[in-house]
This record gives C-alpha cells, structure tokens and sequence, in this order.
C-alpha cells in the first residue's frame, strides 16, 4: 500500500520518493514564465480564435543600457577626454610659464666728431686706414659659432635660432633696400607676432621714448641726403647663443658695421665712413625656432659722426666728408672697444676715424 500522500501503486518506475523528486531543483518562478518565449493560449482564446495552443510572445526590454550601448558611451567619453588632454598638451603650445611678451628696449647714441669729418675720392682708401681695415665684407662678417645641443634644446634648434638671428642682422643692417630707408617688410616677417604692433607703431609713429625708434630695429640713412658710396659694407662681430630655460633659448649678438657714405645724387663728392656699435638680444621659444622667427628683447646702437642736436629716431643723418658736430661735445667714446654707452649722446674717438 502507497504511503501517505503517494500514488496508489507507489512511484513510478521505481523510483523513491516519487518521480516528482527528478524536477525538484527545478524552480519555476514569477520571472522564468514571464520570460518564457511561447505562451499558451486560454481555453476561451483556443475556442474563440481557432487559435495554436500556444503564441510567441515579444522579447522583454530590460532596463536600462544595452551592455552595447554602455560600451559606446564609454569609448565617447574616452575619445573627448584624450582630446581634451592633447589640446592642453599640445606639443606647438606654449608652455605655461612662458614669458608675456615684453616691448623692445632700444636705445640709439650718437657720437659727435670733434674734428672735421675725414674724406678720400675711393672709399676703398678710407677703408685701408680705417680700423675696419681687417672686418669682412656684408654677411661673410657676420660668421655662424659652432651650433651644440644644449639640456632642453637639439643642434637644429641651436642652429636654427643662430640662423636666424644672422638673418635678421644682415636683413636690418646690410640691404641696401632697407639702409635706403623704404624695405621694412624683409625685417618684420622674422619678428615674433607679438611684437608686430610695436614694429609698426614705430614706423607709423616714430619717437626717441626708448620704444619706437625705428633706428632701433633697423639701420637706414635718410635717402634725401645720403647713399651708399661702396655696396661693400665691413662688418666684424660675434654671436653667442645660451638656454636660459627649458622653454627658451637666447642670442646675443654684438656687431661693428663700418658703412661709405656720400650725399645723395653726387657721384663726384668725397666718401666719408660712418661706423655702427650695434648689440641685440634676441629670445626664441620653441614656436619661434620652428618658425624662424624671433622676439628682440633689447637693442643698442652707438653711431658715428652724428650731431648730437640731430634727431636719429627716424632715420640716421650722418655727419659727411668735410662736415663737423659743432659746440657741446662731450667726452669721447670709441665704438670699436666694448662695453655700452650710458650718455644719450656720445664723442666719437679720433682713432675711429681714417687716417687720410
């Protein structure tokens, strides 16, 4: 006899406990039937539709993202950030600590003869008995050192920034188109933009304050009154490049320009040699190396003969062959030894004249 709660006859096929015990793990909750894929139709829908026992039923939208979606999202997110991180990082960029633009600081001296200004017929002559008698000739005076990488910085961008600070020195002080007093644009492409606005102001507007004397950026004669004698300019200088930070490179440059002069239109007048002390300081950041231009911090010019009642902020208006400075001069400086002026206007030493 079947025990109590059993099926007459006992289980099936033998087996303990009931045939159910096989399906016991098996849990057929509220969420497995309704994530069922088929489901039954009623009694009533079979009779009324002529219906299959059973229908498919629409898969359930779980809620929230798709693992997909959630993947996308990610990868969006990824993408602006490194976007992000590259244009603050840029590698053109400035870095942070790198210095606001400075004006230029210029100054220009004139150095009055105290005698009367010395002339030849041949400018070659003057040059001889001149103390540019050894300087080289236009750009082959203005020699490159020997470009060395440095801590931050490779031999190209060493070399690049020595280039060109040379460009920039034979452009300003050796074409004749610039010295005539027209060509500015050749000098102003190799300036940093940020000093473009002072560039211009000071030809526009030109003034002795220390800013916008247009001397300062460049050498050029009054075309009215001057031209050259001999395309041959003599110059004689150094340059001398230093990393003063990681960011910046620095050039100093220290040049003697020995220029012929006579007055405008006269082929026959007497030569006479007016010397140009010129010393700049150039800055580069890594933007200006690789675009070959450059940030001129501080320019200083001594010239001679000048009048020191003449104003130079425009163009130079050279004392020439036979010509003298007048009363009021003071105490004589040579532009062929070093060391910077302090006056606002200088004597021009008798050795830095020609001996004719």
């Amino acid at each position: 006899m079947a025990g109590l709660g059993g099926p007459p006859g006992g289980a099936p096929d033998g087996a303990p406990g009931g045939g159910e015990d096989e399906y016991r793990s098996v849990v057929f909750d509220e969420s497995f039937v309704r994530a069922a894929r088929l489901q039954e139709f009623s009694a009533q829908e079979r009779i009324t539709d002529h219906a299959p026992a059973v229908r498919r039923r629409p898969p359930l939208r779980r809620a929230g993202l798709s693992r997909q979606a959630l993947i996308l999202v990610l990868l969006i997110a990824v993408a602006f950030g490194t976007a992000v991180y590259m244009g603050v990082r840029h590698p053109y960029q400035s870095p942070s600590g790198q210095r606001a633009a400075e004006p230029v600081r210029m100054t220009v001296v004139p150095l009055a003869p105290r005698e009367r200004v010395p002339g030849a017929a041949d400018a070659a002559l003057l040059y001889a008995h001149s103390p540019a008698a050894h300087f080289r000739t236009a750009a082959q005076g203005v020699p490159l050192p020997g470009a060395r990488r440095t801590a931050h910085f490779s031999e190209d961008q060493v070399f690049n920034a020595l280039t060109t600070a040379k460009n920039y020195i034979v452009r300003s002080a050796l074409d004749p188109e610039v010295l005539g007093g027209g060509e500015v644009r050749s000098v102003r492409v190799l300036l940093d933009p940020d000093q473009l606005h002072q560039f211009d102001e000071s030809f526009e507007r030109p003034a002795a304050d220390g800013r916008h004397a247009p001397t300062g950026w460049l050498i050029r004669f009054d075309p009215a009154r001057t031209e050259l004698a001999d395309p041959g300019i003599r110059v004689d200088g150094s340059l001398r490049v230093v990393e003063s930070d990681s960011s910046t490179l620095e050039v100093s440059a220290d040049h003697t320009m020995v220029y012929a002069l006579r007055p405008a239109d006269d082929a026959r007048a007497e030569a006479s040699l007016f010397t140009v002390r010129r010393e700049l300081h150039f800055r580069f950041d890594r933007d200006d190396l690789r675009l070959h231009q450059t940030h001129l911090v501080a320019s200083h010019v001594q010239a001679g003969p000048l009048s020191c009642a003449d104003d130079s902020a425009d163009h130079l208006r050279p004392l020439l062959a036979g010509q003298e400075a007048g009363a009021g001069v003071p105490a004589g400086t040579d532009p062929y030894t070093s060391g910077n002026a302090t006056a606002l206007c200088g004597s021009l030493a008798v050795d830095a004249q020609p001996k004719v």
